[in-house]
């Protein structure tokens, strides 16, 4: 990891970064709430089958990182110097996410969760950057549906019962195989992880479409773009929605129907951000651009510290033992209804990591890979 202190302004297409800044900040309001307990419907994953607000958080990340490979990869071609800075940055990224779960290294080894979120991020990167490498753009749209293809026949062949089903679809049964299940999520009730190895497939769609859209974007007058975003928008969506009659919408699983239904409306709001930002040139988001200058930093460190407040910072309190994180809850819970109480901590959150933002922003430091 490196830290950059930078006296120029790259030239970049401004939305980008704005969309990348609200995927960081989402991540944060849904990952840190005052309590699991009181969190409102909308701000929780879909159970299973199904989408809600929170859903659209992690393919939005996803898209930033194809979008901001459409910039950083402009000049790049086949070479081994090419290979090993994405290998490098593939495996950082990976390990980052380990160093995630395992923190604060108490917990055996032999229980540390292998797949996750910076895990799924590092893979989607590496192959999709290997893609891009060495396809054209009309063969990069090719190898999406092929992976998208493959990985619905995977779900079909290798199921062993119901293919949608959480208990022996095919990308639980790969995983138990290959990593046990020890080192997979258990919160549906039963060893299963969300961001599975074989699930990656269709996930590398995602980061292939953001890479695509920010291709077309570079070539495009502003406000054209704004009218081709809505068109390719609504047809994701209505697509989405049409093959959710076949392969229901399904985040834990990455189904098609979700990376096409989560593709339109990310291009939806996309063609929002290009109108206020590029093409009216208002600067109400401007706030976002500045907490997408330093993503992987900023979401890392708030991981830290919710687990370091949560469980590392603890106190004696009115005759009992809480946490930093719990007696936070707590005071605000005495103010305000419970739902309300946790979501006002998660954005309280949301600013504390904006205002480190702002700070290295204003100070042109960015910390990268």
């Amino acid at each position: 990891m490196a830290i950059q202190q930078s006296q120029q302004k790259t030239e970049r297409f401004i939305a980008l970064d704005a969309l990348r800044g609200l995927a960081l900040a989402l991540m944060i309001l849904v990952n840190t709430p005052g309590s699991w307990s009181h969190v409102y419907p909308s701000l929780l994953h879909a159970e299973w089958h199904g989408f809600t607000f929170a859903d659209i958080v992690f393919p939005m990340f996803l898209f930033a990182v194809g979008a901001a490979m459409a910039f950083s990869m402009a000049s790049m071609s086949p070479s081994v110097a090419a290979w090993q800075k994405i290998i490098k940055r593939t495996l950082l990224l990976f390990a980052c996410g380990l160093l995630l779960h395992w923190f604060p290294f108490t917990g055996s080894i032999t229980e540390l969760r292998i797949p996750g979120v910076l895990q799924r991020i590092a893979l989607c990167y590496g192959i999709a950057a290997v893609l891009v490498l060495y396809l054209r753009p009309r063969q990069l749209w090719l190898a999406s549906v092929v992976l998208v293809g493959c990985y619905w026949l995977l779900l079909l062949l290798f199921a062993s019962g119901q293919p949608y089903a959480l208990a022996g679809n095919a990308v639980q049964r790969f995983d138990l195989w290959l990593l046990g299940p020890a080192h997979l999520y258990q919160g549906f009730g039963v060893a299963f992880d969300p961001e599975g190895l074989l699930s990656t497939l269709p996930a590398v769609s995602s980061v292939l479409i953001g890479y695509w859209v920010a291709q077309q974007l570079r070539s495009m007058q502003k406000l054209t773009s704004v009218y081709w975003l809505l068109c390719f928008g609504l047809s994701f969506t209505i697509l989405g929605l049409l093959w959710h009659l076949l392969w229901p919408i399904n985040k834990a699983l990455w189904t098609g129907s979700y990376v096409a239904f989560s593709s339109g409306l990310i291009l939806l709001l996309l063609a929002g951000m290009v109108w206020l930002l590029d093409v009216q040139q208002k600067n109400w988001l401007q706030p976002l651009v500045v907490y997408g200058s330093n993503p992987l930093f900023i979401y890392m460190l708030s991981w830290l510290w919710a687990v370091a407040a949560s469980q590392l910072i603890r106190f004696s309190f009115a005759g009992q033992t809480t946490s930093l994180y719990q007696f936070g809850f707590d005071s605000l819970a005495t103010l305000l209804p419970a739902k309300l109480a946790s979501l006002v901590f998660a954005l309280l959150h949301v600013l504390l990591f904006w205002l480190l933002s702002y700070w290295l922003y204003q100070r042109r430091i960015f910390i990268k890979l």
